[in-house]
């Protein structure tokens, strides 16, 4: 399954769940609206790839590479 970091810019995807190594981040995250079932798009990449701006439930965030790197996605 791929990660949120691996997608493309303009890539639409769900939110599926977290890789099992990231407990330090998945209440940081589902507390930002990261939830499974919920839908998402890349918006853009910063110029050296990090950090990664999505668009999901009405407004933009901004995740660190390492961040998106343990959300798990369906496209």
């Amino acid at each position: 399954m791929p990660a949120l970091s691996d997608l493309r810019r303009g890539a639409r995807g769900v939110i599926s769940g977290y890789a099992d190594s990231s407990t330090e981040y998945r209440a940081k995250l589902l507390s930002m609206g990261l939830t499974p079932g919920t839908e998402f798009s890349i918006v853009r990449y910063a110029p050296m790839g990090d950090p990664i701006e999505i668009e999901v439930r009405g407004y933009r965030l901004s995740l660190r590479r390492a961040e998106a790197s343990v959300v798990e996605v369906n496209e």
